[in-house]
């Protein structure tokens, strides 16, 4: 992997990051921020379409969110400021498209919340252990690693040691402790953890599945009482749908389906998923070409 795709994969994982920690948050869905907002709409529609934007344009796709006109501005003119944006004036006007590293920010987020939540199957009982300690002291590098592990999908097993059963994802995990400079401190290992009984007390330990099969339960209830009546109504259903989405390859692991427990909620989840963007997807984009003038 080069090092441009390591820094993307990087720029990502913080910018996915959840705003909250909690797994589980009563709340409406699309009480977020509007920076995550955005970043949900430019991955959802600006990116694939591949057009500039003008603001009037983002003012109305996140007015149908219930962002304000003062908050939308802010987020663009954050999102310039972090290299994910340029904006060219046109009088008065403005016109936003993406930079190459907003580009490849998205389109890394954009395949891994796509590529997440398909049951594991033909697991071979293999794990990536990754021992990386950061001092207490540097409270900074020490959130950054946690947030780009997880993003990788690994659990914190014990302080400062960390585990996966995807011991393929060795060499992203290998670049990115490069990229954030703590590889000289770091060791990996790829190997077996005793018997199947073994292998479920250690997920249980790394992940706290008892809260984030709540999170799923909060998701299908959330998603499955949105009933929108036209293409504004979609898109805004829509949009909302991916952004409640892309929190969950933070909280789940992706697990084999043996160390799963029965009845996974994650599975529903992820088939309502694919099932309403699949149904909204046509009205949304009919609505944001209608809002973009394409």
């Amino acid at each position: 992997m080069s090092a441009t795709t390591e820094a993307a994969r990087g720029a990502a994982a913080e910018a996915y990051a959840p705003a909250e920690p909690e797994f589980r948050r009563r709340r409406e869905l699309g009480a977020a921020s509007a920076r995550s907002l955005l970043l949900t709409v430019l991955g959802e529609f600006a990116l694939p379409a591949g057009q500039p934007v003008w603001t009037a344009a983002f003012l109305e796709a996140l007015g149908l969110l219930g962002v304000e006109e003062k908050a939308v501005r802010q987020a663009l003119a954050r999102s310039a400021t972090e290299g994910w944006l340029a904006g060219e004036r046109h009088g008065r006007r403005t016109r936003w498209h993406l930079t190459p590293s907003g580009r490849r920010l998205l389109t890394d987020g954009t395949e891994r919340i796509y590529g997440f939540g398909r049951p594991m199957e033909d697991w071979d009982a293999r794990w990536l252990l990754v021992l990386a300690g950061v001092p207490e002291t540097n409270r900074k590098l020490r959130h950054l690693l946690r947030t780009r592990l997880a993003w990788n999908g690994l659990g914190n097993l014990a302080p400062g040691v960390w585990v996966t059963p995807h011991p393929e994802r060795e060499g992203d995990v290998r670049d990115m402790l490069e990229e954030i400079g703590v590889a000289e401190t770091s060791t990996l290992f790829v190997g077996r953890l005793g018997d199947l009984t073994e292998a479920r007390r250690v997920a249980r330990q790394a992940w706290n599945l008892d809260e984030i099969e709540p999170a799923y339960e909060d998701f299908l209830d959330a998603v499955g009482a949105l009933r929108p009546s036209d293409d504004a109504e979609t898109f805004a259903a829509h949009t909302r749908l991916v952004q409640e989405w892309r929190r969950f390859p933070f909280l789940d692991p992706g697990l084999p389906v043996e160390l799963l427990p029965e009845g996974w909620t994650g599975a529903r989840a992820f088939a309502l998923f694919h099932e309403r963007h699949d149904a909204w997807r046509p009205a949304a984009d009919r609505r944001w070409r209608a809002m973009t003038g394409d």
